[in-house]
């Protein structure tokens, strides 16, 4: 039934209880003394622990805390000749399972070897049970998070924490390039993150199944690679590095969380596919005007709490009408994709450029005060001005642009105000000289009716 380690310096009690124990069919080893009890139990795996209080060269309570230190789970039984109540009040309190007093009848051994090893039963299975909680609860975590540097974290630290890896490496192949890419990475030896990622990115190119990892020179004992597969498709690969013997639950842990990983990842795709049609424009693919007014709503509430300004350039093209009325639509079409190339080349990565319809983009720059978006303006200007549009296709046209210039909160304190002078900025150039940049003005005059009706949509002005 169970393994039981009975420590007695008297020779007739080990006989003794030895007969009791393996009378009801338990493998009993028995020693004599504290030192061949370690020795025992480095040895060996056991079930419970039996231990007179008296022993020579120690006593009972040094075996019960060397149990409890030293190896959890094992439940230990204290026998004593003392008739005394502080003893057994010490031994429950230091963890004992029970307290007996010799002599000790067959059945209060038995009974008492019993009850010990149930309560080590149950305490292995509420502790399998937190366990097998915790980590369906980090599953979930992990599951339903839709932004790559928080899915990271949750999966690093459950990974981490759950399956007792020491360090942790998330790699994500690249939908576009099929290419293995750094996604998150904890508790790797300072300065070699980026040799052991070049290390593993070799390793794991082809793998399909969890396997280990040899040859890195990681200074980890053990690497143990889960890919995350969704169908036939590995979608990345979690790497465990440990450092010592690992818990026998580790394989189950690690592998449930990289399943949620895999999850994680196939709905971050599917949800960057769902966004991309609700925010992307189709034909320039520079975001539309649905994302435009939830980037705005977030620039305006971000620049009142933190007081940093922002600026919006509202472009629109000279003349378009007669190129569409030359070349065609087709033509026209193409134009409006390389001037969205030709714009962005002029901000920076995290500038926003949307095309708001037709031939009109609107350009938010982040941090940017009044004097700083006239500089990128000008800059915008003098490139489309002097830029050969569709000269691949042997027609090298020629096209101007005329910019209105409003910023927050110098020329306005909420979206449709800014939006509104940064247009009407735009539009006194449009009745002007054309090829121009203007700043916005509380006395610039109003927009004529078609455009405050909406009449800039995808047809656009033309103008």
């Amino acid at each position: 039934m169970a393994r039981i380690l009975l420590v007695d310096d008297e020779k007739i009690a080990r006989t003794l209880y030895g007969d009791y124990l393996t009378a009801v069919g338990h493998a009993v080893t028995a020693v004599g003394s504290l030192q061949d009890a370690r020795e025992a139990l480095a040895g060996d795996r056991f079930d419970a622990v039996v231990t007179d209080l008296i022993l020579p060269g120690g006593d009972g309570m040094e075996v019960l805390r060397y149990v409890r230190e030293r190896h959890p789970g094992v439940e230990v039984v204290v026998i004593t000749g003392l008739e005394k109540v502080d003893p057994a009040v010490r031994a429950i309190k230091s963890g004992a399972a029970e307290y007996l007093v010799k002599p000790v009848a067959p059945e209060a051994l038995q009974h008492a070897v019993r009850r010990a090893l149930t309560t080590r039963d149950l305490m292995q299975e509420n502790a399998s049970l937190r366990r097998h909680v915790a980590m369906l609860e980090a599953g979930q975590r992990i599951a339903t998070t839709l932004e790559r540097e928080k899915l990271a974290a949750a999966t690093t630290s459950a990974l981490q924490s759950m399956a007792s890896a020491s360090a942790v490496v998330l790699l994500e192949r690249d939908g576009t390039s099929g290419l293995l890419r750094l996604q998150g990475a904890s508790g790797l030896p300072a300065g070699r993150e980026e040799s052991l990622v070049a290390a593993l990115i070799g390793h794991l190119s082809d793998a399909r199944a969890p396997r280990e990892l040899e040859g890195l020179d990681a200074s980890f004992p053990r690497t143990l690679s889960i890919p995350a597969v969704e169908g036939t498709t590995v979608l990345g690969h979690a790497v465990l590095f440990f450092d010592g013997a690992e818990p026998e639950w580790t394989g189950e842990t690690a592998g449930y969380l990289v399943r949620n990983w895999a999850l994680a990842l196939r709905n971050l795709g599917r949800f960057a596919a769902v966004e991309d049609l609700a925010y992307v424009d189709d034909l320039t693919r520079l975001f539309n005007t649905r994302y435009l007014h939830l980037v705005l709503d977030r620039e305006v509430q971000d620049s009142l709490q933190t007081q940093r300004p922002f600026s919006l350039l509202f472009l629109d093209l000279d003349h378009f009408k007669s190129i569409n009325d030359t070349h065609g639509h087709l033509v026209g079409s193409k134009l409006l994709v390389e001037t969205a190339r030709v714009v962005k080349g002029c901000v920076r990565d995290h500038d926003v450029v949307a095309r708001y319809g037709g031939d009109e983009y609107v350009v938010l720059l982040r941090n940017t005060d009044s004097g700083g978006s006239l500089k990128v303006a000008e800059r915008i200007r003098r490139t489309m001005e002097t830029h050969h549009f569709l000269a691949r296709e042997g027609l090298s046209l020629k096209l101007t642009t005329c910019i209105g210039v409003a910023s927050f909160p110098e020329h306005a304190r909420d979206k449709a105000t800014l939006l509104d002078l940064s247009d009407r900025a735009m539009y006194r150039g449009k009745r002007g000289s054309r090829n121009v940049v203007y700043m916005a003005a509380r006395d610039l005059e109003p927009l004529p009716a078609e455009r405050r009706l909406g009449g800039t949509g995808p047809g656009g002005s033309g103008a």
